[in-house]
């Protein structure tokens, strides 16, 4: 059966399609099972709470008569080691371009805010070959609660080298643009910064002790700001056993960090418009915290606004690494050899956005449960009908 047998709409006939496009690392006449097939099964096995491979093939023999409603599967489904060598082989860069364009066709919508940040998957480094655990950037679209995208950060470099990567992919034909990109201190050069602007986007980058000069400068402009040229708000978040005050304020008047160079090496920033405090006051049973946090914005925000991305920021970690630790066991994988780790974290953001396109209120824990017990549930994850 072909993709376009499920429609153009279909997230299912979609997805068959840019697995298509996926180079097959093995020679013809030795294919039983086609990649897109196997891929599927992969997917499928994910989505329905299996995270090793042994789990997902068995599953898969469980439910063979399902998946040879979706594709042919002449010759059953792959037991769990030939899995592993086939997930190992496949190219990484490929796989990770052909989610990105799957999430643009599939979710057409440009996003309104994008949070970019680093994981690690702690069990999949290798001790006797000196290999260290994956770490992978992710783009995550915060209002839609989606993945854009990822890219693995080499084992001999920064998180700094693979972002440039990352923003490349996603602001093919127009993707970031008019979005707001935020990202953590490591983000916080001009290099990075140019990207986003590049891309169409503005940037929203936080400030830290790695830009010493230049976080001491906006601590010494909100300490002496004059009160009209701030815009503030305030909000409170209770829940969780504690009573949180978040207070941002916004100053729009940044044309002092767009001067001469007064020292060399000093940091510069194109199009800064916007430069934002963030103070939280966190009120637990035993104690009481305190934090503030800066930021440096191209978009001229309004304190709303900006509060907004910063909450948006913030939510990449219960929204998506948090999910991935706790519901998808990513911090227990033990891939480590070859691409599989890499090609498995990209399975697992695939199994993510798919499980949350589910309409009713079930958590996502049980929704992975319901769609490995029942078919149909599955298929409706999947935009299709069951037979």
């Amino acid at each position: 059966m072909t993709p376009q047998a499920f429609g153009e709409k279909s997230r299912l006939g979609s997805l068959l399609e840019h697995f298509s496009r996926i180079e097959d690392p093995r020679e013809p006449w030795r294919v039983a099972h086609p990649l897109p097939e196997v891929l599927l099964l992969v997917v499928c096995g994910t989505i329905a709470d299996c995270d090793d491979y042994d789990h997902i093939a068995a599953w898969g023999e469980a439910h063979l008569e399902f998946l040879r409603e979706l594709l042919p599967f002449d010759h059953g489904v792959p037991g769990g080691r030939w899995l592993t060598l086939l997930m190992n082989r496949i190219d990484p860069e490929l796989f990770s371009a052909c989610f990105t364009a799957w999430v643009r066709e599939t979710w057409p919508d440009r996003p309104d805010i994008v949070a970019i940040d680093g994981k690690t998957s702690r069990r999949s480094h290798d001790r006797s070959a000196g290999t260290p655990p994956l770490h992978l950037v992710s783009a995550f679209a915060t209002t839609a609660r989606l993945v854009l995208g990822q890219e693995a950060v080499s084992d001999k470099s920064n998180e700094t080298t693979a972002i440039p990567i990352l923003l490349e992919r996603l602001a093919i034909k127009d993707g970031l643009k008019g979005a707001i990109v935020s990202i953590d201190a490591i983000a916080c050069n001009p290099t990075i910064a140019t990207a986003i602007k590049d891309a169409g986007a503005d940037y929203l980058l936080a400030v830290k002790a790695n830009q010493p000069t230049l976080r001491a400068e906006v601590e010494e402009y909100f300490a002496t700001a004059p009160h009209e040229a701030l815009d503030t708000v305030t909000d409170l978040d209770k829940g969780h056993g504690r009573i949180e005050e978040r207070t941002v304020t916004v100053s729009r008047e940044a044309d002092w960090l767009e001067g001469d160079r007064r020292f060399p090496g000093e940091l510069r920033l194109p199009g800064v418009t916007a430069i934002v405090k963030v103070r939280s006051r966190t009120e637990l049973k035993d104690r009481c915290r305190t934090d503030t946090r800066y930021y440096i914005s191209s978009a001229s925000l309004t304190a709303e606004a900006a509060a907004q991305a910063v909450r948006g920021h913030w939510g990449i970690e219960n929204r998506l690494h948090w999910v991935l630790d706790v519901v998808f066991g990513d911090d227990q994988a033990r891939l480590r050899t070859g691409h599989g780790a890499k090609n498995m974290a990209v399975v697992r953001h695939f199994a993510i956005n798919l499980v949350r396109t589910a309409t009713d209120k079930k958590t996502l824990k049980l929704r992975r449960k319901l769609a490995g017990w029942d078919t149909g549930y599955l298929a409706s994850i999947l935009g299709v009908k069951a037979r």
